[in-house]
């Protein structure tokens, strides 16, 4: 009895019935039976596994779909122009410019407007000074394309991800190099750096012309390089090549990045692999050389003591030689071996500074020469600074930039005038943005501050805000009869004072909430100031020996035994 209820057992349990009947090998109809299991459980499998992915792709679906629901619902309360279709204003924006829409909106809308890019992509747009300072504090993340150009080109990285959880470490440490000691170690590079610049320019122009942006685009690339590698640079047989491949890697980023799905069926897209490849054995390769040089220059002359380490890094600094020690404090070779345990490619994050501090600057030195050609006064100015500047420091290969405010004054007021991009990106990834206006932007949506607009805006900027007006960020300290220094406002030009009697002090910009051409809040450039001492430094050896003048729509940098100039109108350049 027993045993005729277990086998009732076993065989209403297909597993236990299988079991039973292979322990029963006599049984004839055990092949059948076990051919019936397997295809019963391979059925019941496919079924398991097909009602699993079913509920989670509906699961996933309606996840998006209340998303978007939530989307729209938001997006309702922020005012904004009407979508002339399902696609929302994409076909407008790809007839008229984003930031000519961007204006016509604010005016009409208010200081924040919305832009539908398509039924799933919000763009939101914030004009108003004190909501930008605002929402650039609270807004710490990047839009997912920019971390993603930047991941495809140099591998992963530490500084240039879309999160600001991922970078913000590396951003402060990096901020303390480059704002302190490097700049400080800075000083004779300009000099150098302009020698080279020419030279290189003269031997260019030997083979054929080359317009305007290649002129910016080579004096920033050559000052940044020396700034951060030292000599080593100036002296690298590889430079050229190195330039050529970051800008070729800076036309086709963004195009490869905007892919959704990394397009490896594409051949371009290889051959650009392969250009982003050839630039990171390079870096590879400037590294170790100034691995080299400063590991040759500390064995000359070893060192017991902190004192004399001391003293002997004070002379490096001060004196003309400069061998990359940043790369050796900053981005070691040990440093670099812990990227590659950290799944970070070695050298991602100096290429990532070269490439997006070249773009930038580029602009900015190309804006500031043609202001210089356009007001003459004010080069002449400058000139006068320098040189007042220079008797009284002593210094003649170490221009002191702190001395030269109607200098740094030019450079700020290039930077309103011509920002580095028309739009200041940002985006809150995970949450909501509740601003104290009472306007709530959904997480994921754009947010664009139109930099262009708001520096060239009346309202912050008074009625000459369209017309370039270095003084705007000087004021005057007079001396009086008595002890007192009393400051006054710059509001329009005016001539240079007798230094006995009035000297310009340069005023804080970042104290405008409409300064924004490095940006602002917790995504803001942290090369600001390494950048505009740079740019300064290069401009004060720069005009120390060459004037900038026009000559028949020619922009001409001269001298007794040379003359260099490229055309305003057709941006050609020639060498007379």
């Amino acid at each position: 009895m027993k045993s005729c209820t277990a086998t009732t057992t076993a065989t209403s349990n297909p597993f236990l019935s299988f079991f039973v009947r292979a322990w029963n090998s006599g049984s004839c109809d055990y092949s059948l039976d076990t051919s019936r299991f397997l295809r019963d459980y391979a059925v019941w499998e496919i079924n398991a596994f097909l009602w699993i992915s079913l509920i989670t792709i509906t699961c996933l679906l309606t996840n998006k779909l209340f998303q978007l629901f939530k989307l729209w619902t938001q997006a309702r309360k922020i005012p904004g122009p009407p979508c002339p279709s399902f696609y929302g204003h994409f076909n407008t924006v790809s007839k008229q410019s984003l930031t000519e829409l961007l204006s016509d909106s604010h005016g009409d809308y208010g200081s924040v407007v919305k832009l539908w890019l398509g039924p799933t992509q919000l763009l939101v747009s914030i004009k108003e000074p004190e909501l930008i300072k605002e929402m650039l504090l609270k807004a710490k993340d990047k839009l997912p394309l920019t971390g993603k150009a930047f991941r495809l080109a140099f591998g992963r990285s530490t500084l240039f991800a879309s999160s600001f959880v991922k970078v913000e470490k590396r951003r402060e440490s990096l901020a303390s190099e480059l704002n302190g000691r490097l700049i400080e170690r800075a000083n004779v590079i300009p000099t150098k750096a302009v020698d080279c610049i020419m030279e290189k320019l003269h031997h260019i122009m030997g083979k054929g012309s080359i317009d305007c942006k290649m002129v910016s685009q080579h004096m920033a690339f050559t000052l940044l390089g020396a700034m951060l590698f030292g000599d080593t640079f100036l002296a690298w047989s590889k430079a050229t090549i190195y330039e050529e491949l970051l800008m070729r890697i800076a036309k086709d980023a963004c195009f490869w990045a905007s892919y959704s799905v990394t397009p490896f069926w594409e051949r371009g897209f290889w051959r650009y692999q392969r250009i982003c490849t050839k630039l990171k054995c390079l870096t590879q390769d400037l590294v170790q050389q100034c691995s080299k040089n400063y590991k040759l220059y500390h064995g000359m002359d070893p060192v017991s003591d902190n004192e004399t380490a001391n003293a002997g890094m004070e002379a490096t600094v001060g004196s003309k030689s400069y061998s990359g020690i940043f790369l050796q404090d900053f981005f070691s070779l040990e440093e670099l071996n812990c990227h590659l345990k950290a799944r970070e490619e070695p050298c991602g994050n100096i290429m990532g500074m070269m490439f997006h501090g070249c773009l930038t600057t580029a602009g900015l030195i190309s804006n500031m020469l043609v202001r210089l050609v356009t007001h003459p006064e004010t080069q002449h100015k400058i000139y006068s600074e320098i040189i007042m500047a220079q008797k009284g420091s002593g210094e003649i290969d170490q221009p002191n930039v702190e001395k030269m405010p109607l200098l740094l004054a030019t450079v700020y007021e290039s930077a309103r005038l011509m920002p580095a991009g028309p739009l200041l990106q940002r985006c809150s990834l995970k949450h909501d943005l509740r601003l104290k206006s009472g306007v709530i932007i959904p997480a994921g949506a754009i947010l664009v501050v139109p930099v262009q607009l708001v520096q060239m805006d009346d309202s912050s900027w008074g009625n000459d805000a369209a017309k370039f007006n270095p003084y705007r960020f000087l004021s005057t300290t007079e001396k009086t009869s008595g002890s007192l220094n009393k400051d006054i406002s710059v509001a329009g030009p005016v001539e240079l004072l007798d230094q006995g009697q009035s000297s310009f002090v340069l005023n804080d910009p970042n104290k405008n909430p409409a300064f924004l051409p490095f940006g602002s809040g917790t995504r803001a450039c942290v090369c600001q100031k390494f950048v505009i001492q740079g740019i300064a430094r290069l401009f004060a050896s720069l005009l120390e020996r060459y004037e900038v003048c026009p000559m028949n729509n020619f922009l001409v940098i001269c001298r007794a035994s040379f003359n260099f100039c490229y055309n305003q109108s057709s941006s050609e350049v020639i060498i007379r």
